[in-house]
Formats: structure tokens, C-alpha cells, sequence
């Protein structure tokens, strides 16, 4: 009876995907709800974040998305495809988020300190690091997973601080000849201690944001001493 019930709950849920998909006022085409898709990658990141990339399966993400397989797969293909869209989904946001700082009213010492802050207490509280030790365990079955990770299109976090630094460049406010590498040179500044600290399981400084402060200040004077207006 428990099996039946769960076939007729399954049939349901795929019924009302079939619905959405359907034209008219208030309706989605198939794979389109945005919050329908949300919601299946909250489930997947608890699943992954819970029982590791290989160990999860489809069912797993099923039971914590709260959708039905048919649904499921409505919207992503396999959990590599999860996986590479949790990537870039979370990207584009914390992208969008340094992106708004940098764009608000400071000199570029301040602003650089609030995007090297940023991109620091992220590493430091997020999931982030964990998404990493992920790829790491599969990168030699799964190189395209990794290489998603590491691409750098319109909208990541470097590529937003490249933007702005050129843009201080056209100001005059900063020389540099090279911004691509003038942004990796202060993202490792202001985050790799950190990063390769979190990545092999270092606990946090007792003091965070004061150890942050810290390590910020001097990226900014070493960066400024090779950049900033002669």
C-alpha cells in the first residue's frame, strides 16, 4: 500500500509539472520555473554537501528537493549537470554581490578592502571550500566538472574585479599594464592563505575578522605600492 501511495504521489507531482508546461496565463514551459528550479538545487546542495558527490544519487536529491523524479529530470539530466549548475549558479550570485560593491561610491582603497574582505569571509564561512575538496575527489573521472569550475566567463568574481580595475585605469587613479593579471595577483593577495587553510581543514583564527584585517591591509599596500598612481 506505502508503494502504491508513492507511485500515485509521484504521478501526481509529474501531472502538475505537466500542467506548467502547458501555454497560457501563470504557466512555465518545461524546466522554466525558477522556483521550481531553486528548490531542486537547494535539495541537490544539501544532498552533495551530506553525502559527498559519488555516494549521492538521484534519489537522494529527490527526497530532499521534495520533487518527484519525473520532475527532476524535467530539469537537469544526471547530478554532474546538478552539480555544474549549483557552480554556476553560486557563482553569478557572490559575483553579483562583489560586483554592487565595487560599484558603490569609495576611492579604490576602500572599495578594494571591501572586495578583498568579501571574497575572504566568504571563503572562510561559505560552502565553498567544501565544493572544492568535492572536485578535487573526482577531477580525474570528471575533468569538465573542475574545468566548469575554474572558467571564467562575464560574470565570476575576477572578472568583475578586472572591470573595475580597468576601469580605475581609464581614471588614472591606477597603472596597470596587465588588469587579468593584476586581479589574479590581488584575489591570491587578499584570499590564498585562507583558501589553502580552509582546504586542508585549519581551523578558523580566533579573532576572524581582526586575522582578516590583517592579511586585507597588507594585500592593499603591497598592491597599491606596484599600482597605484605614481
Amino acid at each position: 500500500m506505502e508503494h502504491e501511495a508513492n507511485i500515485a504521489t509521484d504521478n501526481q507531482e509529474e501531472q502538475d509539472a505537466e500542467k506548467r508546461c502547458q501555454p497560457g496565463a501563470g504557466r512555465f514551459a518545461a524546466g522554466a520555473d525558477p522556483a521550481k528550479r531553486e528548490q531542486i538545487l537547494e535539495g541537490a546542495r544539501r544532498a552533495f554537501m551530506t553525502y559527498g558527490f559519488d555516494a549521492t544519487s538521484m534519489n537522494h536529491i529527490t527526497r530532499e528537493a521534495g520533487v518527484s523524479k519525473g520532475t527532476l529530470y524535467v530539469y537537469f539530466e544526471n547530478k554532474e549537470d546538478l552539480f555544474s549548475a549549483l557552480i554556476e549558479t553560486n557563482k553569478q550570485k557572490f559575483a553579483a554581490t562583489l560586483r554592487d560593491i565595487l560599484a558603490e561610491e569609495g576611492d579604490v582603497r576602500d572599495l578594494l578592502r571591501k572586495y578583498g574582505k568579501t571574497f575572504a569571509i566568504y571563503i572562510l564561512t561559505s560552502e565553498m571550500t567544501g565544493a572544492i575538496r568535492i572536485l578535487l575527489g573526482v577531477i580525474d573521472r570528471m575533468p569538465n566538472l573542475c574545468r566548469s569550475f575554474m572558467q571564467f566567463g562575464p560574470e565570476n568574481a575576477r572578472s568583475v574585479l578586472e572591470a573595475f580595475l580597468q576601469k580605475q585605469v581609464n581614471l588614472g587613479n591606477l597603472h596597470i599594464d596587465n588588469v587579468q593579471l593584476a586581479a589574479r595577483q590581488f584575489i591570491e593577495l587578499a584570499t590564498g592563505t585562507f583558501f589553502k587553510e580552509r582546504l586542508f581543514g585549519q581551523p578558523n583564527a580566533e579573532d576572524l575578522e581582526k586575522e582578516v584585517d590583517m592579511v586585507i591591509d597588507s594585500a592593499l599596500h603591497l598592491f597599491l605600492l606596484g599600482y597605484g598612481p605614481k
